[in-house]
């Protein structure tokens, strides 16, 4: 089973959100409804980036090494390098 390290972004509230999971459609699904929580906040969340790991604990080890970069600077250029090279 194929799981993937994703980057959401909801221009309502101007932030981005990273996680991990095994269905990117679900997930943005359940983001998107209203909830307690983070992603809660807003319904307007888009997948701006994805990249797809062999296992789940390769995809929480990604989730994890960017959220410790906590910087919006680096997190936009991780966007922007992805968006010219896709997987």
């Amino acid at each position: 089973m194929k799981y993937y390290f994703y980057i959401l972004y909801s221009e309502s509230i101007d932030k981005y959100y990273i996680g991990h999971t095994s269905n990117i459609d679900e997930r943005l699904h359940k983001h998107n409804t209203n909830h307690k929580g983070f992603t809660g906040k807003a319904s307007d969340w888009k997948v701006v980036l994805t990249e797809t790991r062999e296992n789940k604990s390769e995809a929480y080890a990604r989730e994890r090494k960017v959220k410790a970069w906590k910087s919006r600077i680096k997190i936009l250029e991780l966007i922007e390098k992805s968006s010219e090279h896709p997987d």
